[in-house]
C-alpha cells in the first residue's frame, strides 16, 4: 500500500506542475504587482516553520495581508497553490520516517482530498466579502487549536499507529470535514493533532496523517483555483520554490528549535489578521 502512496505523490506532483507552468506561461505577460522578494520570503518562513510545527496557513494569511501582497479574495487560492510542491516534500519525508498504518493512512489521505476537491470549488466561487469572513473566522478556529496546542488543553492519545471498525470510520469522516475546510485557509495540523489524540493514536503519526492529507488534498484543490484563476499566479510561485528550499533546511539541517516565544507571538498576529478580515468583511 506504501508503493500506492509513493506513485500517487509523485503522480500528483508530475500532474500540479504541469498545470501550474501551462498556466504560468500562459499569463505570463499579464502578472500581478506583487514582489518577487516580499513573496519569497514569506514562502521561505512559513514553510520552514511549517515544518517544526507551527503552521503555515495563518501566519502566511497574515504575512500577505500585512504586505499587501495580494488581494483578500485570492489568499485561499494562492496559499494552497503556493505550498503544494512543499507540502509533497513534507509528506515525502515524513512517511517514509513514521510509521502508520497503511490502511489508516490511505483512508484518511483519500477522504481529505475529496473534501478538498468539493471545499476548493465552493471558495473560489466566493465574493470578497464572503472570502474576508470565511478567513476571519477560520483564524479564529486557527488560534483557538494553536492555545490549546501552546496550553496543553488537548490531552489524550497513545500508542496506536492505526485505526479499525468505528474509530477509522470517524477519522475518515472528520479529515473529510477538514480537507474541506483547508481550502478556505484553516491549517490541517492542529485539528488533526487533536483528531489523533482523541482516537487514542501515537502523537507522532500526526505528522505523516497530516501532511500526507495535505499532499492528497491541495494538487486537486490547487488545479480547481488555477483553472478558475482565483490565485495570483505571480505570488503563489515566488513563494513555492523558496517553500521547498526551506523544509530541506527544516527537516535535515535544523531539524528543531525552541519556539515557544514564537507561538504566543503568531498567535497574537493571527487574532490581530481575524479581527482585521471580520471588520473588513461585516462592513460591507
Amino acid at each position: 500500500m506504501l508503493t500506492i502512496i509513493w506513485v500517487s505523490l509523485v503522480a500528483l506532483a508530475v500532474w500540479f506542475c504541469f498545470v501550474l507552468v501551462r498556466d504560468f506561461l500562459a499569463h505570463r505577460n499579464n502578472l500581478e504587482n506583487s514582489s518577487w522578494l516580499k513573496t519569497s520570503v514569506i514562502g521561505f518562513v512559513v514553510n520552514f516553520f511549517d515544518v517544526l510545527g507551527i503552521g503555515a496557513f495563518a501566519p502566511q494569511t497574515a504575512l500577505l495581508k500585512f504586505t499587501k501582497q495580494t488581494e483578500d479574495k485570492l489568499i485561499p487560492g494562492t496559499m494552497n497553490v503556493a505550498n503544494t510542491l512543499p507540502v509533497l516534500l513534507q509528506a515525502f519525508i515524513f512517511i517514509n520516517i513514521i510509521e502508520v498504518d497503511p490502511l489508516t493512512l490511505i483512508l484518511m489521505l483519500v477522504s481529505a482530498a475529496v473534501g478538498a476537491v468539493i471545499g476548493a470549488d465552493i471558495v473560489s466561487r466566493l465574493s470578497e466579502r464572503k472570502i474576508r469572513l470565511t478567513m476571519g473566522f477560520a483564524l479564529l478556529v486557527t488560534a483557538a487549536f494553536m492555545l490549546a496546542r501552546i496550553m496543553d488543553w488537548i490531552q489524550g492519545g497513545g500508542e496506536a499507529i492505526g485505526l479499525t471498525d468505528y474509530k477509522l470510520g470517524i477519522a475518515v469522516a472528520i479529515n473529510f470535514f477538514l480537507g474541506a475546510i483547508m481550502t478556505a485557509g484553516v491549517g490541517l495540523y492542529a485539528p488533526c493533532m487533536a483528531l489523533v489524540f482523541a482516537l487514542g493514536m501515537s502523537p507522532k503519526v500526526a505528522f505523516p496523517i497530516m501532511m500526507g492529507s495535505c499532499a492528497f488534498l491541495m494538487p486537486p484543490a490547487s488545479v480547481k483555483f488555477i483553472r478558475k484563476g482565483a490565485y495570483n499566479r505571480k505570488a503563489a510561485l515566488a513563494m513555492a520554490i523558496p517553500g521547498v528550499v526551506a523544509v530541506l533546511i527544516a527537516a535535515f539541517i535544523v531539524k528543531s528549535l525552541p519556539l515557544d516565544i514564537l507561538r504566543w507571538i503568531v498567535l497574537v498576529v493571527i487574532l490581530y489578521t481575524a479581527a482585521t478580515m471580520l471588520s473588513a468583511g461585516f462592513r460591507k
